[in-house]
């Protein structure tokens, strides 16, 4: 009985999220209103999508097992998100606005040509299909742990139902749905917490005292232990000046440069709506990962402040939900899987919808005009192409239902060997005024051909990829202009 009524939450509020949606997306009478709300969304709806976006079930489930097994280091990483957001802000928005542009892309192909915009789009899709793909299987596990669904079942449960309402509504009823999702998975979390905290017998005092206990410190938050050479120093994870670093580059390039984030940034109004929206992310995303990684300060002293072993867990990504199986009364738990696929369901639709938007505007729609063919019909590619990018995730993500987490991450490494040289390739296009098409391209490809290096070479941590690869493109597209300009002065 208990789990039937789980299954009836679940069930009312897919069907809500599927109904809501198509509701909330209005009628869409252009590819403006499809892939960008007829810019006229609202900042704090759009600040709010931006979080859910970017808060997969992964991190739903991982970052209170992070605080579980170690401290609140990861903190400096999110401070860098803070930085990085300001710096996009203030840099990127405003250029996007300026010449009323319809993706990410589009800036490239007006600062160095046609070529670079495909090209760039192109590496977007590739990466984008591969890292959703992966991250989708990968969402599945924790539903799979939790409901005991198969692994096939959760991900056409997230797929089909996420593609309904992003197909019909299109970026209105993506960002409308965030937003509803973002309030789900975030009371799901907060439920728990309270029924943790009247678990203890003396609540938060009983944390405070887990937390310290035996030397444990797990509300340490700055790491100045930079390792004992510059290979330990980069390899060790969460340090101060990696975490800042890493953070802010890894923000500039997601919430700048990939059409994920960026597509609901110029659906804004104007630029200052825009900056608006993301100072908005800015602050959630550090209470966010605060209040998840203090609920994992809650569950290590609800176990007694045991390791996730000696619970007979495989990971720390498994304690979450272990505690939502075995604590949390029915009806609750339904709620707290609700928030489990919502928080997915908000990641997926994100992906669907910028792929199609990527697709038709930076490569069907130009190679349509430079063809002659009349620009009609763009509605009905604009949905045909969500379709599509809508099956081929879910249907790619079943391929690696009898995988094992070392394929995924890879595929997640491979992904992220892009974002370094695309930050670089739009530093290049806003900062260095002189260099053009020879320069960017032989930028990016240096930049891609190191980071390859870098990820399966060496033990350097990810908080320095972005970093590392957005420096090289730099280097080597301003070297490529010096030695295009010294051999023009020899001839």
């Amino acid at each position: 009985m208990d789990r039937l009524v789980d299954y009836i939450v679940i069930t009312v509020y897919l069907v809500g999220v599927a109904g809501f949606g198509i509701l909330s997306g209005g009628k869409q009478k252009s590819v403006n209103d499809y892939f960008l709300g007829g810019k006229t969304m609202s900042w704090w709806a759009v600040g709010f999508s931006i979080v859910a976006s970017e808060t997969s079930t992964l991190t739903f489930i991982s970052i209170p097992g992070l605080a579980f097994k170690s401290n609140m280091h990861f903190l400096q990483l999110v401070f860098g998100y803070f930085i990085g957001r300001i710096i996009v802000s203030l840099v990127f928005i405003p250029a996007y606005y300026r010449g009323g542009l319809e993706t990410a892309y589009d800036f490239l192909g007006r600062r160095f040509g046609p070529f670079i915009r495909k090209f760039m789009s192109s590496v977007f899709i590739v990466t984008r299909v591969l890292a959703s793909g992966v991250r989708l299987f990968a969402t599945s596990i924790p539903v799979h742990i939790i409901t005991g669904w198969d692994y096939g079942v959760c991900i056409l449960v997230i797929g089909v139902f996420t593609l309904i309402y992003t197909y019909t509504g299109g970026l209105r009823a993506v960002v409308a749905m965030d937003v509803v999702q973002l309030f789900i998975y975030v009371g799901g979390a907060a439920l728990s917490m309270y029924i943790i905290l009247n678990h203890l017998p003396r609540g938060w005092d009983d944390v405070m005292s887990f937390a310290v206990t035996e030397g444990a410190n797990k509300f340490e938050v700055i790491n100045c232990h930079f390792g004992n050479s510059l290979i330990g120093f980069l390899s060790s994870p969460y340090t101060l000046i990696g975490g800042l670093l890493g953070g802010t580059f890894l923000t500039m390039a997601s919430h700048g440069t990939d059409q994920l984030l960026v597509q609901r940034l110029i659906g804004c109004r104007s630029a200052r709506d825009g900056q608006k929206a993301l100072m908005l992310d800015a602050t959630l995303i550090v209470v966010q990962f605060l209040f998840f990684l203090v609920l994992g300060l809650c569950l290590y002293a609800f176990y007694g402040g045991v390791t996730y072993q000696q619970l007979g867990l495989a990971s720390s990504d498994e304690i979450f939900p272990k505690f939502i199986i075995d604590n949390l009364p029915a009806g609750i738990s339904g709620f707290v899987i609700a928030g489990v696929l919502a928080s997915a369901m908000g990641s997926l639709s994100s992906s669907i919808s910028s792929l199609a938007s990527s697709t038709y505007l930076d490569l069907f729609r130009p190679a349509r005009q430079r063809a002659g063919i009349p620009d009609d019909g763009g509605l009905f590619w604009s949905r045909l192409f969500t379709l599509l990018w809508g099956i081929t995730l879910t249907g790619g993500a079943m391929l690696f239902t009898h995988t094992t987490n070392p394929v995924v991450e890879l595929g997640l490494k491979i992904a992220s060997i892009t974002y370094g040289g695309l930050l670089g390739t739009f530093f290049l296009g806003l900062f260095f005024k002189k260099t053009g098409t020879i320069d960017a391209c032989a930028g990016f490809i240096s930049a891609i051909g190191t980071m390859a290096g870098v990820l399966f070479f060496t033990g350097i941590d990810y908080t320095w990829h972005t970093f590392i690869g957005c420096a090289v493109c730099i280097a080597v597209g301003n070297a490529s202009l010096l030695a295009r300009g010294f051999f023009r002065g020899v001839r």
